[in-house]
């Protein structure tokens, strides 16, 4: 397997941000890290070797970055107004320097997946609503999608423009809906252990989708489906042959 490791300034963030690619060809697929994740924990629990047959066939290159949720959402010290903001910093990182670094590396003018499990799930569908004109495919793997879990009942405009739940139930704009549309959306979750917060958002999530018109593949797995990477792995494989790449 082809791998190359880079490590970039990000002027937005103020730091070096690193992130590792995972393949010689194919689409590429932005892997958003879990809570206080970094670009190597999708190798570190598997990940990339359960997606290898997708990778040595050309089909996916995996790009797996770094997140600053320490600094953001999961910043315990920081008011939540502040932590918004911080993740807005990321938003732009993401969009404004790795995508545009990333097509220049990769000479790709297309549309990337978005994936992630769990606080990873929260970020690759935010990402993907936010931005349809950059990532036009959605695997939202036991992902929250209200922040309440992190920063309870605060809100202001930058928590509810990074809320899906709150920011698209309210959308009425026919260009991100004809996007999403136009778009593919995958969001799994288990009703095992540890999933309970993930299953009642991933069904206001649906609902909210179904209500706007927007095609979805939005699955409850079994109830033995627990919020941890084993489950994961079979999940990300399961998503991927079904794109048909």
């Amino acid at each position: 397997m082809h791998v190359e490791y880079y490590k970039w300034w990000s002027s937005n963030l103020g730091h070096d941000m690193e992130f590792k690619i995972y393949g010689h060809w194919g689409k590429p697929v932005i892997i958003f890290p879990s809570a206080n994740g970094r670009f190597y924990d999708y190798e570190h629990f598997g990940m990339i070797e359960a997606c290898r047959e997708f990778i040595d066939a050309g089909k996916i290159k995996l790009i797996a970055i770094d997140g600053i949720d320490g600094q953001s959402w999961l910043n315990n010290d920081a008011h939540p107004a502040d932590r918004a903001r911080r993740h807005n910093d990321y938003d732009r990182y993401v969009v404004g320097e790795l995508i545009p670094g990333l097509r220049n590396l990769l000479n790709y003018n297309g549309g990337f997946v978005a994936t992630g499990c769990s606080m990873g799930g929260y970020h690759s569908a935010n990402f993907f609503f936010r931005h349809p004109d950059v990532f036009d495919t959605l695997i939202a793997l036991s992902g929250i999608y209200r922040l309440n879990l992190c920063i309870g009942d605060y809100m202001d405009e930058n928590v509810y423009y990074n809320t899906p739940l709150e920011y698209l139930k309210n959308l009425s704009d026919p260009w991100f809906l004809d996007m999403y549309r136009a778009n593919k959306i995958i969001v799994c979750v288990g009703q095992g252990a540890w999933e309970q917060p993930m299953i009642d958002e991933t069904r206001e999530l649906k609902n909210i989708l179904d209500s706007k018109g927007v095609a979805n593949n939005v699955e409850f797995w079994g109830y033995d489906v627990n919020h941890d990477w084993p489950w994961w792995h079979k999940q990300i494989v399961y998503y991927l042959r079904t794109l048909n790449l």
